[in-house]
Order: C-alpha cells, then structure tokens, then sequence
C-alpha cells in the first residue's frame, strides 16, 4: 500500500523560497497553518483534491486567508 503522504514543492508567499512540504493526501480537501522552513512565518496551505484524485495545493499569507 502507498503513504498517504506526497513531498511537494511550494513558494513561500512571504520571502519567495522554495520549500518543500510533506502533505497528507487523503482523498479530500484541507485546510492547516504550516510555519515556513526559511522565514518561520505561518503558512496557510488550502489542499484541493479534483474528482480524478490530483492534489492541488494553493498557499496564502495570513492577510490573504
């Protein structure tokens, strides 16, 4: 059986790095806060999840969310 869990390569939307994130992919859509590995600034991670089961992930500031 495959993990739930994808590696996935998101901007951060405060300082522009690349990071890459662990996300949990179980089939619906998510909503968390996830500290920035670079400039530890609060990360909102919106995880959409379309009908033929592809992840798509959107990240926001906290003034966007």
């Amino acid at each position: 059986m495959s993990s739930p869990l994808i590696s996935l390569e998101v901007q951060c939307p405060y300082c522009g790095e690349k990071i890459d994130v662990m996300v949990d992919n179980c089939g619906e859509d998510q909503q968390y806060i996830e500290d920035c590995q670079v400039c530890c600034r609060p990360i909102n991670f919106h995880i959409m999840v379309n009908e033929l089961q592809q992840v798509q992930v959107n990240v926001y500031t906290d003034d966007e969310a």
